[in-house]
């Protein structure tokens, strides 16, 4: 909210936008953007550490997110490597990542579907505000500073290091 009038509060106030993380896909579906992170993020360990979920005004809701190494360790198995930059790309990470996907979004409308995966090298930036002072994601501070990022996920075509959600 904000002040109809700055100079005269007695004037009331009107509405001047969400704060909330939700919002609409361009088909007019809403997304609730708390409950569908935390479901994917069980739904995706132990790989993903944490995820910021994209789509507002898009045709469907996609992710960000950073890795747990030791849970990408495990689901890759002998071999794996330990660089992040490496990891984030290995075939094997990602086709488990689009696997879980695939299976999560089973049965699920176009407001729980998951369709791509970007994965973010190293972790949120404090610096940068993409960590709150209580030490969670800023979804907001994430998609502004990674908006080049996000346009990569909404490409006509899935450009390389995007993961598309197959079975």
């Amino acid at each position: 909210m904000r002040f109809a009038d700055p100079a005269d509060p007695a004037a009331g106030v009107v509405f001047d936008g969400r704060l909330s993380e939700d919002f609409k896909l361009t088909t007019g579906t809403w997304v609730h953007v708390g409950a569908l992170r935390i479901a994917v993020l069980a739904a995706a360990s132990p790989v993903v550490q944490d995820a910021v979920v994209t789509g507002e005004n898009r045709p469907f809701a996609g992710l960000m997110v950073w890795l747990n190494a030791a849970g990408c360790q495990t689901a890759i198995g002998t071999g794996a490597p330990s660089a992040p930059g490496e990891l984030a790309r290995h075939p094997a990470l990602r086709a488990h990542l689009s696997r879980t996907l695939a299976a999560w979004n089973q049965g699920k409308g176009s407001a729980q579907r998951i369709e791509r995966v970007i994965v973010l090298d190293g972790m949120p930036s404090i610096d940068a505000n993409e960590i709150t002072d209580k030490g969670y994601v800023n979804q907001r501070a994430v998609l502004e500073r990674r908006a080049a990022l996000v346009e990569r996920l909404y490409a006509a075509s899935p450009p390389p290091g995007v993961v598309t959600a197959r079975g």
